[in-house]
C-alpha cells in the first residue's frame, strides 16, 4: 500500500466515523443531547449559553450546535471532544485542531458565535446600538511551529454581517462582512487587530465589500499573560471601540474608520480559533466567565 493510499484510507475512515456520529446524534440545529441523570454535581463556569452557538472543526460544512442543544454541551457526544467542563477550575475548555474550516477562512475553530435570538443569525447589533463583551480566560496549551514559535490563537472577535439588502446590493452570495476586531494570544501576549479602510472616500456601495477593508498594524498590550487567567472587556458604541486587559490598560479606537464601520451589523465571537494548518497543531482555551450586554 502506497503512502497516498494509506493516507486516503485514514481520511475515509475518519470521515465515516464523523458521518456516523452525525447520523446518530444529528447536526447543526438538530443535534440532540443524550441525558445522564447520574452525573455528579461540580463547580461550573459562569457562562450562560442561552445566546450562543458553537462551530466545530469537523464536518463539511463545519458542524454547528445551536440552542437548545448547546445548553447540555457536557452530555453531547459530538461536543464532548471539543467543548467540555473542567471541574478543577470551573471552566469550559474549547479544544481545536486543523480540520474543517468555514467558507471564508482557511483555519479551524471551536468558537462561540453570539445569537441575539437563539437559533438565528439574522438578528444582530450595530455600533450605534452598542454592545459589551467581558470574559475571563486562559490559554494553557498551544502547539508550536517547526521553529518552536507558538501558534497564534484568536480568542475573541467582533464580526461584521451584511443585511440581506446590503448583500443583494453588492451581489454577494452570503451575508459575510469583515471582522472589525480580532484579539489574539501570541506567545503569551494579547494582540489586538482591527479593520481600516483602504480609501476613506469609498462609495456607500463599495464600503460594504470585504475588499474595501484591510488590517491595521495591530498592537500588543504591555502585560504578558502567559498561561495565566486574564480578563478582556470590549465595549462598542457609536464611532468608538474600547479594548481593555485586566482593567489596567485600554486601547481606544474612535477615528474615521470606526465612524465608517457603522454601516454594518455585528456579533460577538469567543473561543478557540487556531491560526494554522500545520499537521499536529492544536490549542486549548479555557473560559471561566463570559458576559454580553447591549445598551
Amino acid at each position: 500500500m502506497t503512502l497516498f493510499q494509506s493516507s486516503l484510507r485514514t481520511e475515509l475512515l475518519r470521515s465515516a466515523v464523523i458521518l456516523g456520529l452525525l447520523l446518530i446524534f444529528g447536526c447543526s440545529e438538530n443535534i440532540e443531547s443524550p441525558s445522564d441523570e447520574n452525573e455528579e454535581a461540580y463547580d461550573l463556569a459562569n457562562i450562560d449559553l442561552s445566546n450562543w452557538k458553537v462551530t466545530l472543526p469537523i464536518g463539511s460544512p463545519p458542524v454547528e450546535v445551536t440552542p437548545p442543544a448547546i445548553w447540555n454541551f457536557a452530555r453531547n457526544a459530538i461536543l464532548k471532544p471539543f467543548m467540555y467542563n473542567d471541574s478543577t477550575d470551573a471552566s469550559i475548555v474549547f479544544y481545536t485542531y486543523p480540520g474543517s474550516s468555514t467558507a471564508n477562512s482557511s483555519y479551524s475553530r471551536t468558537e462561540l458565535r453570539e445569537q441575539m435570538v437563539p437559533g438565528s443569525n439574522s438578528v444582530n447589533w450595530t455600533f450605534s446600538q452598542g454592545g459589551t463583551i467581558k470574559g475571563t480566560l486562559s490559554v494553557p496549551e498551544v502547539s508550536s511551529d517547526e521553529e518552536n514559535n507558538p501558534h497564534r490563537v484568536i480568542i475573541m472577535q467582533i464580526h461584521g454581517r451584511l443585511t440581506n439588502e446590503q448583500r443583494d446590493l453588492i451581489g454577494e452570495d452570503d451575508n459575510n462582512a469583515p471582522p472589525v476586531l480580532k484579539i489574539y494570544l501570541v506567545d503569551g501576549r494579547v494582540r489586538v487587530k482591527t479593520k481600516v479602510l483602504k480609501d476613506l472616500n469609498v462609495s456607500d456601495k463599495e464600503i460594504l465589500k470585504t475588499s474595501a477593508w484591510t488590517d491595521d498594524e495591530g498592537k500588543y498590550f504591555s502585560e504578558t499573560v502567559g498561561k495565566n487567567k486574564f480578563t478582556l472587556e470590549v465595549k462598542a458604541s457609536e464611532g468608538r471601540m474600547e479594548v481593555t486587559l485586566n482593567e489596567n490598560e485600554t486601547f481606544v479606537y474612535d477615528g474615521i474608520h470606526m465612524d465608517k464601520w457603522g454601516v454594518f451589523e455585528n456579533y460577538f465571537k469567543a473561543g478557540n480559533y487556531l491560526v494554522t494548518t500545520d499537521n499536529g497543531a492544536y490549542s486549548k482555551v479555557k473560559y471561566y466567565n463570559l458576559e454580553v450586554s447591549h445598551e
